[in-house]
């Protein structure tokens, strides 16, 4: 059983605790709060694929292959390369959640 104690403002606290007082129980409260950061990762991760796909189909590389030669700076340091780099970035930490969660 896990115990947990936040620190959130007054207000947060009250909201809380008023959600709490609807939901069937502690568990089902927990459940939802994780179902609700899965669907967003899942949403998070949608954008950033096809963020992706436009550079993918735009440079004619899959996005794993160029982050493979951009790390080895065979990619070279255009705009273009260090915003895909980034959003891959993000897609790869995006993804490492959401199989935590699940």
């Amino acid at each position: 059983m896990l115990s947990l104690q936040l620190n959130v403002k007054l207000q947060t606290e009250l909201k809380l605790k008023k959600i709490l007082q609807y939901t069937q129980d502690e568990e089902s409260f927990a459940q939802n709060i994780i179902s609700y950061q899965i669907a967003e990762l899942q949403k998070g991760i949608l954008n950033l694929e096809l963020d992706l796909k436009e550079f993918e189909e735009k440079y004619k590389i899959s996005s794993e292959e160029f982050y493979q030669d951009f790390l080895r700076g065979a990619a070279g340091d255009s705009e273009d390369f260090i915003i895909w780099s980034g959003i891959y970035e993000m897609f790869r930490e995006n993804n490492a959640r959401l199989m935590e969660l699940r």
